[in-house]
């Protein structure tokens, strides 16, 4: 299992020291570093190489919203401070834990484990948003959000994406098979289209992007039903 990268910035630095030692007795969790401020940890841009940081509130010159705000990653953040006064500001900022100096092992446990579920989370729904397919002898990433259209090209279909086209291997029923029914919808035997994307229909047509498909008599109501109308 493969350890989520841990860092610590904190001005104390018997605290930086007592964190650095529980961290390094967790089999979950590897120490990337402890800065002493945040200025150093954002010129060594933290958020983009911890999984986790444990942030204390009250540095000098720049505290951890400050820093927060300045992140471009999104690590797990589990705040320090001695007080509980910050508990509502830190709740605006969607923080995973708050914990109280001094640290126990009890509530750092907690902690770490409340983090490394929604790391878990993260990744199911990220996994969950694409997908691989094989086209001109390599295999393609999409991201389902990116797909305006399928459409059948007898044994093959074609992908339609916000990028690029893809030519791939499959019947129209197999693959409608593998895609999210919340966002796509069958409207005719030759296309499926992504129902985000949809920008004008009447009862005959569909217009997806800028391009137009017909939509099958069969397929209306339920077509109708997909975007609310």
């Amino acid at each position: 299992m493969e350890k989520l990268r841990t860092v610590i910035v904190d001005a104390s630095d018997n605290h930086r020291n007592k964190l650095s030692q529980l961290i390094e007795g967790h089999t979950a969790l590897q120490h990337e570093g402890s800065f002493r401020n945040a200025i150093h940890a954002k010129k060594e841009s933290i958020d983009q190489i911890a999984d986790i940081v444990f942030l204390d509130i009250e540095m000098p010159l720049i505290n951890a919203f400050d820093l927060i705000d300045t992140f471009q990653g999104k690590p797990e953040i589990i705040l320090l401070c001695d007080k509980a006064d910050y508990a509502a500001k830190a709740f605006d900022y969607h923080i995973t834990d708050y914990l109280l100096k001094p640290v126990s092992y009890d509530r750092f446990r907690k902690a770490v484990n409340r983090a490394k579920e929604n790391l878990k989370l993260r990744a199911d729904a990220e996994e969950k948003a694409h997908f691989f397919v094989k086209s001109n002898l390599r295999k393609v990433k999409i991201n389902y959000c990116d797909i305006k259209w399928i459409e059948a090209l007898g044994d093959y279909i074609k992908l339609v994406t916000q990028k690029s086209n893809h030519v791939v291997l499959s019947s129209m029923k197999a693959f409608e098979k593998e895609l999210p029914a919340e966002h796509f919808i069958r409207i005719h035997k030759s296309y499926i289209i992504n129902i985000n994307r949809v920008q004008n229909l009447n009862h005959a047509v569909v217009e997806v992007e800028g391009h137009q498909m017909p939509i099958s008599r069969k397929r209306r109501s339920e077509l109708m039903l997909a975007l609310g109308l």
